[in-house]
């Protein structure tokens, strides 16, 4: 294989040089760079001093949440959009559900799901070094997770005020916690591959010691607690008792459990119109499966759009974060770099390229809360987003998003099962397309 390989030899790193210097713009680029950073260097100033940050609709949900140093995006944003409803049920200005509530809950699960999973394919005879396995060990208690299962735990487990059950120092940096966990599980499939006739105890084994190391990191949640509160206009009230699973239904009436989960999924195979799903790819066992129903982009939109306008709530969405975001002043818009100019190469891949080729997938969960819609009425062209990076950057918290940006970069929204037509309920009737475990629509936000 090497004897068909052409080395990078001396002569060819010659003249790569004397063709960099022949041109004085690369010189310049160099020493802004260098000094500045790329950012810095490319930002189209005309376009990010353009980028208005005013809205026709907009839905207020107070103080920005800050995820930390975890990847709890999925969690925070999917709790930004109950905290609204629970907001508005209460009469409450400010309030926030307990993130560390729901990832405990999350990971204990999913340690179930994952030793449940490797157990049933090792009884099919799946080779421990196979590629599904591999990828599974690889991926496996990663602080990411979807719409779906998030409302997994929430319909299991209730949710509390953040108060109630706060962060703690492996919440707000899950980097530790995480290795550990990890390790534990890795050891369990060894054990399961080494000791077949044993796998049950191993299960049972695991899941307590996962059991314990979230305990000692997150604290024990509660099952029960007393709530009272005194609302927006000074009113005290006390609800008495109450569990974190009727506290949820209660007061997140929303009908939250009934949404879809839409996506664009470019790649020319996968049909419009149809459902698909991802193997392996879950935390609760018995819970409701991770799928999607691939629809066109412009369609993501008018529902996101009609969401905000028509019901007033936010709307959770996936995302790929990173292209072309002004982190330190909140935007994103198709055009707010050029990397082009500065570099001298034509970035031309289009979306579906992008996932097919692995530079581009759903990595950041977040919430619309605004949309500026054009005078027809539906015509989006820009919208306004709840992040979970504090308020510290971009205005106190919330970005701004540029419409063309929502088409490339946007890969999945929540939305009512109401709102999609026949055909699309009619599709979520059939069984789904799966993809293997490892594709990139099973991105992990």
């Amino acid at each position: 294989m090497t004897d068909t390989l052409k080395a990078l030899d001396h002569q060819t790193l010659t003249a790569l040089n004397e063709e960099f210097e022949s041109k004085a713009s690369n010189r310049v680029a160099m020493n802004a760079v260098t000094a500045a950073g790329i950012d810095e260097v490319s930002r189209n100033y005309d376009r990010s001093r353009l980028l208005q940050r005013r809205f026709s609709v907009t839905v207020d949900n107070g103080e920005v949440t800050s995820q930390e140093r975890s990847g709890r995006c999925w969690l925070f944003s999917s709790l930004n959009v109950a905290r609204f409803i629970a907001k508005r049920s209460l009469n409450l200005k400010e309030f926030e559900f307990s993130q560390n509530y729901a990832m405990y809950f999350d990971k204990l699960e999913r340690i179930n799901y994952f030793v449940q999973d490797v157990a049933s394919l090792i009884a099919k005879g799946e080779p421990s070094d196979s590629r599904l396995i591999q990828h599974l060990l690889q991926d496996v208690m990663g602080d990411g997770g979807q719409w779906t299962m998030a409302l997994n735990v929430y319909e299991k487990y209730g949710a509390v005020p953040k108060d109630l059950f706060p962060e703690t120092a492996s919440s707000r940096n899950t980097t530790e916690m995480n290795h550990r966990l990890r390790s534990l599980l890795h050891q369990a499939v060894a054990h399961m591959y080494a000791e077949g006739a044993d796998i049950e105890r191993i299960i049972k084994d695991t899941v307590e010691a996962g059991h314990r190391m979230l305990t000692i990191h997150l604290g024990t949640p509660p099952t029960s607690f007393d709530w009272e509160w005194t609302d927006a206009d000074g009113e005290f009230h006390r609800d008495g008792e109450i569990t974190p699973q009727e506290f949820w239904k209660k007061y997140v009436d929303a009908g939250l459990e009934d949404y879809v989960c839409l996506v664009d999924d470019p790649r020319s195979e996968h049909p419009k119109g149809r459902k698909i799903g991802i193997e392996h790819l879950g935390n609760v066992v018995g819970g409701t499966p991770t799928e999607y129903l691939n629809v066109p982009g412009q369609f993501m939109k008018d529902c996101v759009r009609r969401i905000l306008a028509e019901q007033g709530i936010p709307a959770w969405f996936g995302a790929d974060c990173h292209p072309m975001m002004d982190r330190k002043n909140g935007a994103w818009a198709t055009d707010l770099f050029e990397y082009d100019r500065v570099y001298d190469v034509d970035f031309d891949l289009d979306k579906e390229q992008r996932v097919r080729f692995a530079d581009s997938a759903m990595n950041h969960a977040m919430a619309f809360v605004g949309v500026d819609v054009a005078d027809d009425g539906t015509t989006t062209r820009r919208w306004r987003v709840e992040n979970s990076w504090g308020c510290k950057i971009a205005d106190k918290g919330y970005f701004t998003m540029d419409d063309p940006w929502f088409s490339e970069y946007v890969y999945e929204v929540a939305v009512p099962k109401s709102m999609l037509p026949d055909e699309y309920l009619k599709a979520l009737e059939k069984p789904a397309i799966m993809l293997p475990a490892w594709d990139p629509m099973g991105a992990l936000a």
